[in-house]
C-alpha cells in the first residue's frame, strides 16, 4: 500500500505531481473547501505532509496526524512550521535548501538593475505611446543610476548572500557585508553594525533567512543608507519596517527599493504601487522551470528516504 501524504500548497511541475501520485497516495488537503472534515477522514493514515514555505503547517494540524513521519518544505524557510514540536513528536523538517539560490541571487541583481535603471518605468512609457510624443527620447524620463561600481551591502552571507556577492563583484561592486560573525573564508569586509553598513552603501541587499528577526529594516537604518541608495529584499518581507520604509521612499530619504518579498503577502502597501522608484515582485524569486523543479525533485526524494528510514537531505531537525 502507498504511503499516504498530506499535500497543504500545490506544485506547479506536471512531471513532479506525476511522480508524486505513483509513488504516494496523495490527498489534496489544499483543494478543500471543509478542511477539518477532511482531516478527520483521513488523517490517521497520513505519514507525511508536502507544504509551502509561507504556507507551513500549524501544531494544531500536526497534532491531528499520529502517524505523521516527516513535513517535506517545498522552499527553504522553515519559520510557519513548529520546529520544537516536529522535534518532540520525532517528525522530521526538511527544505529545499540550495535549490532556490542561483535564482534568488539572478532576482536580487535583476531588482537592483530594474530600480537603479529604471527599467519597469521605461517599459511603462514605450507601451503607452509616450515615447514619438517627446521633443526627445529622454525628456520626460530622469536620468537613471549606474550600477557597476556601485558599493553593494549584503545583510546575510549564507548561499545567497554569497551568489549575490560573486554577481556583483562581475559588476566591478565593492562588497561589504554583515552577519552574525565575519566568514574567515571571505575576502569582502565585514561590518557589524547594520546602520554602518548602510551608510557605507550605495545599494543594501537583504539576503538573510533570519526567521526570527523582525523589522530590522528601519528609519534609522534606512536613513543611514541615505537619499542615493537603494534597498533590495529577497529575504524576508518581515525584516523591512514598512511604514518606515513606505515614509522614507515618499520624503526622498531612500533613492529606490526592489521588493520581492513582504510582510503580509500577497497584501502590499498600496502607497507603492504608484511610486516610480519602486520595482514590486509577487515573492517569485525561485519561480523558475528549472528551479520548481529542482525543488520538487528535492520533496519527493525528502519523502522517499524518510519512509525508507534514513536521513534526507535538506533536514532541519536532525
Amino acid at each position: 500500500m502507498k504511503p499516504e501524504i498530506l499535500q497543504l500548497s500545490p506544485i506547479l511541475i506536471p512531471a513532479i505531481n506525476t511522480r508524486l501520485e505513483e509513488l504516494f497516495t496523495v490527498r489534496r488537503y489544499f483543494q478543500q473547501a471543509d478542511k477539518q472534515a477532511y482531516l478527520q477522514e483521513h488523517g490517521a493514515n497520513i505519514r507525511g505532509v508536502i507544504t509551502g514555505g509561507h504556507t507551513g503547517i500549524t501544531q494544531a494540524v500536526m497534532a491531528q496526524l499520529p502517524k505523521l513521519e516527516v513535513v517535506a518544505v517545498n522552499g527553504v524557510g522553515t519559520d510557519a512550521v513548529d520546529l520544537a514540536y516536529a522535534r518532540d513528536r520525532g517528525i522530521r523538517v526538511t527544505a529545499t535548501i540550495g535549490a532556490l539560490t542561483e535564482d534568488v541571487a539572478d532576482l536580487a541583481i535583476g531588482l537592483l538593475i530594474s530600480v537603479c535603471r529604471g527599467l519597469c518605468t521605461s517599459d511603462r512609457y514605450v507601451r503607452s505611446g509616450q515615447w514619438p510624443h517627446s521633443p526627445t527620447p529622454l525628456a520626460p524620463l530622469p536620468l537613471a543610476r549606474q550600477v557597476s561600481g556601485m558599493r553593494i551591502g549584503i545583510v546575510g552571507m549564507g548561499r545567497v548572500g554569497r551568489a549575490v556577492a560573486t554577481r556583483a563583484a562581475a559588476f566591478g561592486c565593492p562588497i561589504s557585508y554583515t552577519d552574525l560573525q565575519p566568514m574567515s573564508d571571505l575576502d569582502y569586509t565585514f561590518v557589524a553594525d547594520l546602520k554602518e553598513l548602510a551608510s557605507n552603501s550605495d545599494a543594501l541587499i537583504l539576503a538573510a533567512a533570519a526567521d526570527k528577526a523582525e523589522g530590522i529594516i528601519n528609519a534609522q537604518v534606512l536613513k543611514a543608507l541615505g537619499k542615493d541608495g537603494y534597498l533590495i529584499n529577497v529575504a524576508r518581507g518581515k525584516l523591512v519596517n514598512e511604514v518606515d520604509l513606505v515614509a522614507a521612499l515618499a520624503a526622498g530619504e531612500v533613492a529606490g527599493a526592489g521588493l520581492d518579498v513582504f510582510v503580509d503577502e500577497p497584501h502590499v502597501p498600496e502607497a507603492l504601487f504608484a511610486n516610480e522608484t519602486v520595482v514590486l515582485q509577487p515573492h517569485r524569486a525561485s519561480a523558475t522551470l528549472q528551479t520548481r523543479t529542482r525543488m520538487g525533485e528535492m520533496v519527493v526524494a525528502s519523502l522517499v528516504d524518510s519512509f525508507a528510514g534514513k536521513v534526507p537531505q535538506g533536514s532541519v531537525t536532525d
